[in-house]
């Protein structure tokens, strides 16, 4: 763990691993269950993949340390921290992070669920090479915030959360951002601690994100 501090002063800390050969960084945002481990096992993963990867903790502006389990209990706890969280100072603690990781190279920002949506606005608002989102609730919400970089977004066909009648808005206002819908899949599927993982989209969808990171210059 390490600290960062956002533009405005706030400091967070981040789950951060740095191989030392990283030409390239992935700042990864969290669920509403905050860095908890299986967060920091993504950070993992990419990291074995030769990425310099980070994962700040959106919710220490409001309670830090969290670290939830995929549980009604935490999904309440979670929903109740995402609510007290304002967008905008989320997006300058996602940019602290893409300011310290920028030192080994191009940066994307992949994010999950809660994350999924972060990374939108990161398209929007920071300095990132690509960024990918998967599942994020709020995109439709935000689609008047134009991506400024290549966007990838992963949906679930099964997610009752996330209408596809939205997705195809978000598609159909944005044609140049790769939206893929995974029909098999629900909210979630690229989580292996939750009962909706699935296995096949979650390997597909990581095969597209590296694709495309790469075609983007954000090569490990």
């Amino acid at each position: 763990m390490i600290e960062l501090a956002a533009s405005d002063g706030h400091r967070l800390s981040a789950y951060e691993v740095n191989p030392a050969e990283a030409s390239a960084a992935v700042v990864i945002v969290q669920e509403i269950f905050g860095v908890n481990a299986h967060i920091q096992t993504v950070v993992d993963r990419y990291a074995g993949l030769g990425f310099h990867a980070i994962a700040p903790a959106l919710f220490d502006r409001i309670e830090r340390g969290v670290e939830l389990e995929y549980t009604a209990d935490g999904v309440a706890a979670g929903r109740d921290l995402r609510a007290g969280l304002d967008w905008g100072e989320a997006v300058l603690d996602v940019g602290a992070a893409v300011s310290h990781a920028a030192a080994s190279g191009p940066v994307a920002v992949i994010g999950y669920c809660y994350g999924g949506s972060m990374a939108w606005l990161a398209a929007n608002a920071l300095p990132v090479a690509a960024a990918v989102g998967y599942y994020g609730g709020q995109v439709h919400q935000f689609i008047d915030r134009a991506p400024a970089a290549p966007t990838m977004l992963h949906f679930g066909g099964l997610d009752q959360m996330i209408p596809l009648a939205d997705i195809e808005a978000v598609a159909a206002r944005y044609p140049d951002v790769a939206v893929h819908v995974y029909d098999d899949a629900d909210h979630g599927f690229n989580c292996d601690a939750r009962p909706s993982y699935h296995e096949a989209s979650a390997a597909l969808a990581l095969e597209r994100t590296l694709d495309f990171l790469d075609d983007n210059g954000v090569s490990a």
